[in-house]
């Protein structure tokens, strides 16, 4: 792969570049396979040669923030998802609770399905419902 330097004098080779991927940023996963990959070889290969003044446990330990980063992410992933499952659970709990409430007003002989309270839960009093399907008139229209 040429060196990223070379395409900044030529635009079109540089666009062409762009377009097959050699320009872009690589994606998370693939820093961690790469840091992985670059320090196995280093480190089998020439363990005791240094580059960009650094060891490769100096380089390991500069690397090391990203690993932690990606480590807590994923602990507060994990939290986040159990999080989500008790709301859930908590939300079918609540809407147990509302149900038997609702029941509760519609079987109270003070309230029931036409009374004020039950209109101010949110729902339509029996009275105001509209029965049955709407008919159509089969008189004509007058001109």
């Amino acid at each position: 792969m040429p060196h990223k330097h070379a395409y900044e004098k030529h635009p079109a080779v540089c666009r062409e570049a762009h377009r097959k991927g050699l320009l872009t940023m690589p994606k998370q996963k693939d820093i961690m396979e790469r840091l992985a990959q670059i320090l196995s070889a280093w480190q089998t290969l020439a363990p005791s040669k240094t580059f960009a003044g650094m060891t490769p446990a100096q380089f390991e330990e500069a690397c090391f923030p990203s690993k932690e980063m990606r480590g807590l992410i994923e602990t507060l992933q994990a939290q986040m998802t159990q999080a989500i499952n008790s709301r859930d659970a908590a939300d079918d709990a609540t809407s147990a609770k509302i149900q038997q409430v609702v029941a509760g007003v519609l079987a109270g002989p003070a309230y029931g399905p036409d009374s004020d309270l039950y209109e101010a839960f949110g729902y339509t009093r029996k009275s105001e419902r509209k029965l049955g399907r709407p008919r159509n008139n089969n008189t004509p229209p007058s001109a």
